[in-house]
Parts: structure tokens; C-alpha cells; sequence
């Protein structure tokens, strides 16, 4: 039977996947540099011409990997899209926050991979200031709509707090307990009922 549109886009979409995820493995576990397109498409099980059929490039997999993942984080972060926090969203957020770094534990090996890296960081610097402009604007907001003496570095407070304990979880998972460190930041910079 012929396919229609329907199923190739279908896929399409699923051979997309199936790329992006095994190079986010093997990105996070074996290294942005050492992973070669070949090595992404043998693990994927597809031709390496297939691979150029999805993505132009091997930085264009990456630059799209992590968009992806910032992009998730955003609309976790802002759920309703109004530019403006409120206290559920702020609540809800570490909520989600938290079950993405548990859930998607490698996306955040990658991310953390590349904050170091400044040659892989450079193919991502739009995108990252992007994401981080609206997420510190609307964590400044939040912070002065509560009264809380400096807001912008609470904000900052707030994010590298994240992604440092993000950060440790990802080195060492056994070692953080999420339930009880989501209560304590929910209580200490969530300013609820302030």
C-alpha cells in the first residue's frame, strides 16, 4: 500500500528522533569532538547519507539537540506564555525542572558538556542568550513584583543555584535528594504568600 503525506511525515519525524537521540547519548557520554557523524549514524543503525538527509551538519544536530531541550525548559518555566510569573508557575516550574533533570538525565550531561567547552558553547551562544534573557527578565520581575531587596541577583542566585545542583546530580545522582531540595528552594525563593 502507498504511503500518504501523513506517514512520511510520520517517519520522517521518527528517523529524526532516532538521530537526535543517539547523538545526544553519544554527545554526552563520549564528547562533542569525538563523535563523528559516522559513529551517530552506525549506532542509529542508518547511512551516514541518510543522516545529511536530516541534518546538514554535525553542528547543526547539535545546535537543534539543544535548542530542543531549551526550548523545553522555557515553556516549563512560562507554561501559560504571557511573559509574566506567577506563583503557581513559579512553583510549578521547580516541579518540572526537577522531574526533567531526573528524567532526561543525559540532555543535561550534554549541556553542562558544552557549557565548557568554549568552541561548542560559541554554536550555541544565540540561542543560549535567547533562552536566558527571557528566563532572568521574568525571574527579575517576579523577584521585584515581591519585593525583594535586589532582584536581579536573586534571579541570578536562583539559576546558578539550579544549575549547580543540576550539575551535582548529574555527577552523582545517589547523592541529592530532589524532594527535599525542591521543598527548601520552593520555600526560600519562591516568596509565597509575600
Amino acid at each position: 500500500m502507498p504511503r500518504n503525506k501523513k506517514q512520511f511525515e510520520e517517519i520522517r519525524q521518527a528517523k529524526i528522533n532516532l538521530i537526535m537521540n543517539t547523538a545526544l547519548e553519544l554527545f554526552a557520554n563520549e564528547g562533542y569532538f569525538t563523535t563523528s557523524i559516522s559513529k551517530i549514524a552506525k549506532k542509529a543503525g542508518i547511512s551516514k547519507g541518510l543522516m545529511y538527509n536530516y541534518f546538514e551538519s554535525k553542528e547543526a544536530l547539535l545546535i537543534r539537540i539543544m535548542s530542543v531541550g531549551l526550548e523545553e525548559v522555557l515553556n516549563t518555566f512560562d507554561s501559560n506564555h504571557d511573559g509574566v510569573l506567577s506563583e503557581e508557575e513559579m512553583v510549578d516550574f521547580i516541579h518540572k525542572a526537577f522531574n526533567m533533570l531526573e528524567e532526561n538525565t543525559q540532555h543535561w550531561k550534554l549541556y553542562f558538556a558544552v557549557l565548557l567547552q568554549p568552541q561548542v558553547l560559541k554554536l550555541l551562544s544565540n540561542k543560549l542568550h535567547e533562552v536566558y534573557s527571557k528566563v532572568y527578565g521574568m525571574l527579575t520581575y517576579y523577584y521585584k513584583s515581591h519585593k525583594v531587596d535586589n532582584p536581579e541577583q536573586e534571579a541570578l542566585l536562583f539559576g546558578a543555584l539550579l544549575d549547580g545542583i543540576a550539575f551535582n546530580y548529574v555527577l552523582n545522582p545517589e547523592v541529592i535528594s530532589i524532594e527535599k531540595i525542591k521543598k527548601i528552594i520552593i520555600q526560600k525563593f519562591c516568596y509565597l504568600n509575600k
